[in-house]
């Protein structure tokens, strides 16, 4: 991300020859959020960050520099922390970067919640900061990060079509680097918020992650709650100051007597609070296994666009229209394809017109007891850096677990434009099975059916791609799919493995 200097921006006006300003969205003490169109990339909405200060001293300009930087580097490491994209400077030193424009609403305004929503969220929240504390690399070397201001208002939550709500981790403007210079200067001294400050925090000493986990604590305990774990006289410095070193937290059952959560959950949240670092979790991977196992025994339920219709069928049906499924057995594996287990997609002329039809090779006993699986298929589309579909379809029964069969589209390549114009189009796409055994002739044809919010989406999604202008980065979109995918693998999995009966998706 290159520092750039630019015109100086009205409230609305063409920041960069790129950015289209449109209107403030947000405030706060040291910064102004506005809502923009990124012209260049076709319209699509992004959020700039100016530094409010008309007058900004060099130290100032630098945080916020290092803020922007700080973001677009754990962005491309976790799908939880927001994405920076760009950064400039005005021609009169007032400060910018742009990130992803995330149209949610702020942890603070679902506090309390269930608590199967609560695992959902925390977990997420526990993933972006796991990613903060495993740092990042400057000049060839890792240096971790601690955030420093983890609270509601720091939390987003986004409508996700995968994950049904995402959250993403905002505001690294005090975050600090962990034994790297550049962060001597901004290290010492009281930065945060103070009900949410761990006691090493409020003393203005050397932090590290376990600072981070005691915020989280609190924050934990309010969302569930609904209240903070103290209720100091005031909300000054001094009667914080007491609270977080010498008073010992409510007990959840006290705040809130109607609710019932396990008492591993109520365990970790005290062992966060824990006055002493040492006392408390020491990285978020010893809460994740916590969050894990309870959203495993708690949550069994999942999005209900992951599945389709279920119902009975042969071995050999497809549901496909007869003619359709006895013109793919004729069909021979391409020459130009490994004789290995592969998929991809192919377009075939049928009797329906065009179809966007999965290829897959398989053992053939493999495909044998695949031919009862349950089936399920979804989409992830990211717009940039680089618009690239991730086509994700499972196989699964109870003796042979997950077969995955993911395939990333290209968005700017044609061939793929009819590619997800069939599947927008079709009830059903087939999946044609190939034996890994000469003669590698076609050994089943199976199908599956695709949401039709789906396919509206898909036809959405369509028309954007069509209207962004060319990009070199794929392996970049591709990289934050496979988060997404990696993520969406363990859900569907833990859904699959809790039935107890397994028929087709038809």
């Amino acid at each position: 991300m290159n520092k750039r200097v630019f015109a100086s921006p009205q409230t609305t006006g063409l920041l960069a020859k790129r950015y289209q300003l449109k209107q403030l969205i947000g405030k706060g003490g040291m910064g102004e959020v506005f809502l923009a169109d990124d012209v260049l990339l076709g319209g699509i909405p992004v959020a700039v960050k100016f530094l409010s200060q008309t007058f900004v001293n060099h130290k100032m300009q630098k945080d916020f520099e290092r803020e922007a930087s700080t973001s677009a580097a754990l962005s491309q490491k976790s799908l939880h922390i927001v994405r920076a994209y760009d950064y400039g400077v005005s021609e009169e030193g007032k400060p910018f970067y742009v990130m992803e424009y995330l149209n949610g609403r702020s942890l603070k305004d679902l506090i309390p919640m269930p608590l199967p929503k609560f695992l959902t969220l925390a977990r997420q929240i526990c993933l972006g900061l796991q990613c903060a504390h495993q740092g990042i690399n400057i000049d060839g070397k890792i240096y971790p990060l601690v955030h420093r201001d983890i609270k509601p208002a720091n939390i987003l939550v986004v409508p996700d079509p995968i994950l049904g709500q995402l959250v993403k981790i905002l505001d690294f403007g005090i975050a600090k680097f962990v034994n790297h210079a550049a962060s001597i200067s901004t290290n010492k001294g009281f930065n945060g918020t103070l009900p949410y400050s761990s006691p090493e925090q409020l003393e203005g000493v050397d932090l590290d992650s376990r600072s981070d986990i005691y915020s989280l604590g609190v924050m934990m305990f309010e969302m569930l709650t609904g209240a903070k774990p103290w209720k100091p006289e005031t909300d000054l410095f001094g009667a914080w100051y007491k609270a977080h070193h010498f008073e010992v937290p409510r007990a959840i059952a006290d705040v809130n007597p109607q609710l019932k959560i396990p008492q591993q959950l109520n365990d970790l949240i005290m062992a966060c609070l824990a006055k002493n670092a040492s006392d408390r979790p020491q990285n978020m991977t010893a809460i994740l296994q916590v969050l894990n196992s309870l959203e495993k025994s708690n949550c069994p339920n999942f999005p209900t666009n992951l599945s389709s219709r279920s119902t009975p069928t042969t071995p050999s049906g497809s549901g496909l229209p007869l003619a359709v499924e006895q013109s793919f057995w004729q069909l021979v594996w391409p020459q130009d394809k490994p004789i290995q287990e592969i998929v991809f997609p192919q377009l075939l002329d049928t009797a329906q017109g065009t179809m966007a039809t999965l290829w897959l090779m398989l053992p053939k006993q493999e495909i044998k007891k695949r031919a009862l699986s349950r089936r399920y298929n979804q989409f992830i589309f990211v717009t940039s850096p680089h618009p690239m579909l991730l086509w994700v379809t499972v196989l699964y029964n109870q003796e042979l677990g997950p077969k995955w069969l993911p395939c990333y589209l290209d968005m700017q390549n044609p061939q793929v434009h009819q590619v997800v114009s069939s599947l927008a189009e079709h009830e059903r796409y087939p999946l044609i099975c190939f034996t890994l055994e000469a003669p590698h002739s076609c050994a089943n044809v199976l199908s599956s059916q695709i949401d039709p919010t789906q396919r509206q989406t898909l036809k959405v999604w369509l028309e954007q791609s069509k209207n962004l202008p060319h990009s070199a980065q794929p392996q970049l979109s591709k990289h934050l799919l496979k988060q997404q995918y990696k993520q969406l693998q363990s859900r569907i999995l833990r859904h699959l493995a809790s039935k107890s009966q397994f028929v087709v998706s038809s």
